[in-house]
């Protein structure tokens, strides 16, 4: 198992808009020089909580400072975005990071989002798909470009003048492009068999029960074996909820308390969730009643927390129930307390992910 890190981050709306982004740049800094393998960062435009607006700034911001790991867009929102915009931006990223970029995607899952660009009532995975396949289109064509969509019409023939370069889209360093990866956020979504049949990869969400991450891997294997592509474990990433400390007061301290980031964070998605009509992503099972589902027994499944060992006690068995994902990606949090979420991603890398890859290599020789 390796372990790399995504954050939609959910701060206070109090907080420093300045400080906040200096201490989610400093997750991204710690995580590389911890040996994480890639993280990813979101994006929101209407959301005080949510606030980066950009993740491919985001990540732009960091290209000359993470010197190992991969960085990716964990996800741009493909209907609130134009797709030459993606395809320019996306294509300088690759060679910014020196092909170390990784190219997540998505619908978008913030209704406000979608109501500001104007999409709130449109066919957002209709215009998903061509807005990715646009971008792909773009890429693999040479200029002039002449792309008409349902959505969006891309042409350079009346202006072009390609022997001074103008009318020419840039290409990104990987051929024929990045890897996308794609977030699963829905029990036995197609999404994933469809991801995996056109080589993209899966990203579980860490806001589903641990039997709905499952179901993931079933739904991309459907995928790679339609189109005769290996399954391999390594590609598939989880994100999770995850706290370490060196003591267990601590620990449950910061992870449970009412006012810990962890419950914060859970408290912002459940809110939303409930009230646009997708609590059922919190469900045990599909016809538990929506009154059942509640924020404390949403954390109690969802934040794994406590000391280094009983952590990785924990890890252990989430992958005995959800399979073996390649990587698991530490879901970023607020920095309630900087020194413990700093020590938090120290213990994980140094202790927690040795301690899982050793019982799990114990279990197979064994075998």
């Amino acid at each position: 198992m390796e372990l790399g890190f995504f954050t939609m981050p959910i701060h206070p709306l109090d907080k420093d808009w300045r400080q906040s982004l200096k201490e989610d740049r400093e997750a991204f800094l710690l995580a590389d020089d911890l040996g994480f393998t890639e993280a990813y960062v979101g994006e929101h435009v209407t959301d005080a909580a949510e606030n980066i607006t950009s993740c491919a700034m985001f990540v732009a911001s960091l290209a000359s400072a993470v010197k190992q790991m991969r960085l990716g867009t964990g996800t741009v929102n493909m209907p609130n975005s134009h797709p030459a915009a993606v395809a320019a931006q996306v294509a300088m990223l690759d060679h910014m990071l020196d092909g170390r970029f990784n190219f997540g995607i998505s619908p978008g899952g913030l209704a406000s989002d979608a109501e500001v660009f104007g999409n709130l009532d449109n066919d957002r995975q209709a215009m998903f798909l061509e807005g990715i396949n646009t971008v792909l289109k773009i890429w693999e064509s040479d200029a002039p470009y002449n792309i008409d969509g349902q959505f969006w019409k891309i042409s350079t023939e009346r202006t072009s003048m390609t022997d001074i370069g103008q009318g020419i889209m840039p290409k990104p360093l990987q051929r024929p492009h990045p890897p996308i990866v794609v977030t699963a956020v829905a029990p036995f979504s197609k999404g994933v068999t469809e991801a995996a049949a056109r080589g993209w990869d899966p990203i579980s969400a860490n806001f589903l029960m641990p039997q709905w991450v499952a179901s993931h891997w079933p739904r991309y294997v459907e995928g790679c074996e339609r189109v005769g592509r290996p399954a391999d474990p390594a590609n598939w990433r989880v994100a999770k909820s995850v706290f370490v400390a060196d003591d267990m007061d601590t620990a449950r301290r910061y992870a449970t308390d009412p006012d810990s980031p962890y419950v914060f964070y859970y408290r912002q998605l459940f809110t939303k969730l409930k009230k646009h009509g997708r609590i059922n992503l919190f469900k045990e099972h599909k016809d538990q009643p929506d009154d059942e589902v509640t924020l404390e027994h949403v954390c109690n499944r969802l934040i794994i927390w406590g000391t280094p060992d009983k952590v990785a006690d924990e890890l252990l068995a989430f992958r005995q129930e959800t399979g073996p994902f390649g990587t698991l990606l530490v879901a970023g949090k607020d920095w309630a307390d900087a020194e413990l979420a700093r020590r938090s991603m120290v213990l994980l890398a140094e202790q927690v992910k040795p301690a899982v890859n050793a019982a799990e290599a114990g279990k197979a020789a064994a075998e």
